[in-house]
Parts: structure tokens; C-alpha cells; sequence
């Protein structure tokens, strides 16, 4: 029995090791393929990553979902608007290349690095937000929190409210908890990368998935043991989060534009904007009959002139 035990110790202690070593690995080339390009700006102590496009006109501060990051928007909506707005792309805390400050989990938290941003970027100044999915979340605390700091909202299928029971799913349970998550999260970069390459559309239907997209958004970092873990926690955190925040959006009097795909599947719109409508004193709803959760891509056009309009209007808030 003992030399059993014994054996299976040796087996459970290499194959670790060997999960340890591959991850170590592929962190390294996944980072040399996608490096910090942008600029890393200190907030309350950790970095911030941020990419930037234009140089002149009113500026713009993008906040990318769960299991996203920066470059999300660097090749989508960000060209759109650089000839005549200057584009702030930031990484929330532990994803893309930014720091993962303490309690990084809450929305406040990330509030505040994102207000770190513009603080830096755009000194004295108002922007316009623009927030996708989870990110639509963050930029909402952003306009509760600093409202100085925000001349409106626009929101892309953004998470809003306490969806209530369910929608959690089983690896970012395993991933987020501290004692079990930094052993599982070893295991991520094995078999992430291919199983999530081969679900994106699941993302963008009923919309097609734009060519280059795993590679173009930099999807790779994810699956970098402490990156994955971050994202478990913020998304294990979320409706908690939301459930708290939710109860003030009585206090935003800055205009809001909502972009919603009708068969969004990632998330249910009618428990997000559908209840946001009735609370925010100044909201534009888009809704989109044939797009799903990444509104942005197939409707960037539309996105952009929201974008210019909110940018241009006077006394917007």
C-alpha cells in the first residue's frame, strides 16, 4: 500500500512539475508575441497598460469585458475615431499587461485605476467612456464614483444589474478560490487556447466572427495562469458587485447610449439594460436585432458616431 501511495505521490508531483513548466513556458511566448506596446502608468501604487491612438480632439477611455483585453478595440472601433479624438485603451487590473492591485475584484477598485488613466492622459478634461460587456460595468462606477471625470456613457451589451441565480461557469469556480485556483490555473494554457479558439463564434452569433479575431485581440494572454485566475475573480465577484452598485444609477445624469444585441447569448439584456432604462436619467438605448454580444464589430460605424456625438456635445452632463 505504502509503496502505492508512494507512486501515485511521484506521479501527482511530476505531472505538476510538468504543468508548472508548460505554463512557465507558454506565458514567455505568449507574452513575446503580444508585449506591453503601450504606455504603463502608476495608479495607487500598480501599473496600468495603456494603448493609445490620435493625438488631438476630445478624448475617449475604452474598457474591455471578461477575458479580454486592451487590444480588443485597438483594431476595431479605436482607427475610427483616431483621426479626430485621442483614444485611451486600457487593460483592467491583472489583465493584458496592468498590475492586479489589492481587492482588484471590486468595481471600485477598477473604477479608480481607470480614473488613474485619465487623470494621466487627459488632466482637467472630460471623456467620453465606452465599456464593453464587463467593462460596461466598470464605466458605470467610473461615472458613479468621478463624474468630474466622465462626459458620457457608451455602453456595448454591458452587464448592469444582478442577473440572480446561475450563468457562472464550472473553471472559473475552480480558478478564482486561493488555495485550489493557482494549482488549476497551471492547467489553463494546455488546453485553453484551442478549446476557446474553436467556441468564439458562440460569442459573436448570430454575427460571424471577424477573421483574425483570436489573434488580432491578443486572446492568448488569457490563459496565462495568474491573468486567468484575475479574470475568474472578477467574474466570481460580479454580480455581488453589481448587486451594491446597481442601487445608485439613480445618480447618473450624464447622457448614456446603450448598443444591445437582441440574441445576445452571453448575457440576457433585458436583466441588464432592460432595468438600467428605468433608473438612468439620460439613456439611448441601440438595440440590434441581428448581433450578439460584440456590438462593436459588425456595428463599429454606429459605435463611432455615438462615440463623436457624446464627444461634441455641449454641457453633455
Amino acid at each position: 500500500m505504502k509503496t502505492i501511495l508512494l507512486g501515485l505521490l511521484v506521479m501527482f508531483t511530476v505531472s505538476s512539475l510538468s504543468a508548472c513548466v508548460h505554463s512557465a513556458i507558454y506565458t514567455s511566448r505568449v507574452e513575446d508575441r503580444f508585449p506591453a506596446v503601450g504606455e504603463l502608468i502608476p495608479v495607487n501604487g500598480a501599473d496600468v497598460h495603456v494603448l493609445t491612438q490620435g493625438e488631438t480632439g476630445p478624448p475617449v477611455l475604452m474598457i474591455h469585458g471578461a477575458s479580454a483585453n486592451a487590444r480588443e478595440f485597438e483594431w476595431t472601433l479605436a482607427p475610427r475615431l483616431a483621426g479626430d479624438h485621442r483614444v485611451f485603451m486600457a487593460d483592467r487590473p491583472g489583465h493584458g499587461h496592468s498590475d492586479r492591485p489589492d481587492d482588484a475584484h471590486k468595481l471600485g477598485v477598477q473604477a479608480e485605476q481607470m480614473a488613474g488613466v485619465l487623470e494621466a492622459f487627459a488632466p482637467g478634461e472630460k471623456a467620453v467612456i465606452v465599456g464593453h460587456s464587463f467593462g460596461g460595468g466598470v464605466a458605470l462606477r467610473l461615472a458613479l464614483d468621478r463624474p468630474d471625470l466622465v462626459e458620457g456613457l457608451v455602453l456595448l451589451a454591458p452587464v448592469s444589474h444582478d442577473w440572480g441565480n446561475g450563468g457562472e461557469t464550472w473553471y472559473n469556480r475552480y480558478a478564482g478560490p486561493p488555495v485550489i485556483g493557482p494549482a488549476f490555473s497551471q492547467l489553463v494554457p494546455i488546453v485553453g487556447p484551442a478549446q476557446v479558439e474553436a467556441g468564439i463564434n458562440g460569442v459573436f452569433d448570430p454575427a460571424p466572427e471577424p477573421a483574425g479575431y483570436f489573434e488580432n485581440s491578443a486572446i492568448g494572454l488569457l490563459f496565462r495562469p495568474g491573468n486567468f485566475r484575475a479574470n475568474a475573480r472578477d467574474v466570481n465577484a460580479l454580480r455581488e458587485e453589481l448587486g451594491t452598485q446597481s442601487a445608485r444609477y439613480e445618480q447618473l445624469d450624464m447622457p448614456i447610449i446603450v448598443f444591445s444585441g437582441a440574441q445576445d447569448t452571453v448575457i440576457s439584456p433585458p436583466l441588464h439594460v432592460g432595468k438600467l432604462k428605468h433608473q438612468a436619467q439620460d439613456l439611448e438605448l441601440v438595440p440590434l436585432a441581428d448581433e450578439g454580444h460584440m456590438p462593436h464589430h459588425g456595428e463599429g460605424a454606429a459605435v463611432a458616431e455615438a462615440i463623436r456625438r457624446l464627444a461634441s456635445e455641449p454641457d453633455a452632463s
